[in-house]
């Protein structure tokens, strides 16, 4: 087994006064039993960047990683079998983007996702199976705060995905761009994008929602030769709701 792990830690003090923190790791893991562990705290924390993201490559793998503080990030590619992820954020402005697949022979299948998040203006990208279909797929997204963006995509067998918003603000007027798919919200509601495709197992997909708060838009589409389920209890105002289910 080979294990491959560069990290890179920056923090930054600065500038008029006060004092701004830029905490940066980046990771590339290749092997598997991997149990990685990272807590950052302060502002302009990044796990991977745009520019290189963090790559975990292998089987059996366990990461968990708390930031706390402003305009934290995660992006992150993740290669392999048996994965389990405890994401947990506190503050404004955080932003995930993660993508899980099986390209040049290595799978993506058997994967529990956990990300909780409270604060406001939560963008979330996150795709499974882009290449070649996943399997067996858990996704719990936990979001409180306003102006929440999530979109996920997943294409593979037997995907549960679980949603849970708190929204408590009113409508404003200002908006926040999903810069992936180019769909706005007003800051004060939550846009959610599900879309799953693939022949799900003999118990299809099962999409799970809770959303509370007023100016939410959901948009679900499933697609499979099994059936697909949507459970969607939603309460507040200036409601939008489109969900398509096709074979």
């Amino acid at each position: 087994m080979t294990n491959i792990i560069k990290i890179y830690l920056f923090v930054l003090g600065l500038a008029l006064g006060s004092v701004a923190y830029a905490n940066e790791i980046y990771i590339e893991q290749i092997g598997d039993n991997l149990d990685l562990d990272i807590t950052q705290d302060g502002q302009n924390n990044e796990f991977g960047d745009s520019n290189a993201d963090a790559l975990l490559d292998g089987d059996d793998m366990t990461f968990a990683i708390t930031q706390t503080g402003n305009t934290n990030t995660i992006d992150a590619k993740i290669k392999g079998n048996d994965y389990t992820g405890t994401w947990q954020f506190t503050g404004n402005s955080n932003a995930v983007d993660l993508t899980c697949d099986n390209t040049s022979g290595t799978n993506c299948e058997t994967v529990t996702l956990n990300i909780t998040t409270t604060g406001s203006t939560n963008i979330f990208d996150v795709f499974i199976g882009e290449s070649n279909d996943a399997k067996n797929l858990v996704a719990n997204f936990t979001v409180t705060g306003d102006g929440n963006v999530l979109q996920t995509e997943v294409d593979g067998e037997d995907a549960t995905v679980t949603v849970v918003l708190n929204n408590s603000s009113s409508l404003s007027s200002t908006t926040l761009t999903d810069q992936s798919s180019g769909n706005a919200t007003q800051a004060g509601g939550n846009l959610v994008d599900i879309d799953i495709a693939g022949d799900g197992d003999a118990n299809g997909h099962t999409v799970i929602m809770d959303v509370t708060g007023g100016g939410n838009k959901i948009q679900i589409d499933q697609s499979g030769v099994y059936d697909n389920k949507v459970d969607l209890d939603m309460t507040g105002d200036d409601g939008d709701v489109n969900i398509t289910q096709s074979d």
